[in-house]
């Protein structure tokens, strides 16, 4: 069973930046991606690497902003924000598949979860 936890979320202020970090015991070159899911909102797909990090998915409302990438010798899969919204803030998860693609986009379907890391974005 492949644990994943999540860190770096926090209060930060509109047109600030965080970086979140998902961490695995072992990755296997899974494609892993990072969703999320505002009060009283669905849960949504935000971005999806492959296994290589070669090929990435996003959002249309974080394209530009958001960045995801991976260190398969870390096992660790990043999430890099600037210039977040107040509508930005959510319950960030990360999940993987047991594939190395986002056959899907960011509608993959996703076998392993997070427990997910609060972002706030509020001045």
């Amino acid at each position: 069973q492949l644990q994943l936890v999540e860190s770096g979320g926090g209060l930060v202020q509109p047109g600030g930046s965080l970086r979140l970090s998902c961490a695995a015991s072992r990755f296997n070159y899974y494609a892993v991606g990072w969703f999320r899911q505002a009060p009283g909102k669905e849960r949504e797909g935000v971005s999806c690497i492959s296994g290589s990090g070669g090929s990435t998915n996003y959002a249309d409302s974080v394209k530009g902003r958001f960045t995801i990438s991976r260190d398969n010798a870390k096992n660790t899969v990043y999430l890099e924000m600037n210039s977040l919204k107040p509508e930005d803030t959510a319950v960030y998860y990360c999940a993987a598949t047991s594939t190395s693609w986002c056959s899907g986009g960011l509608h993959t379907p996703m076998n392993y979860w997070g427990k997910g890391t609060l972002v706030t974005v509020s001045s």
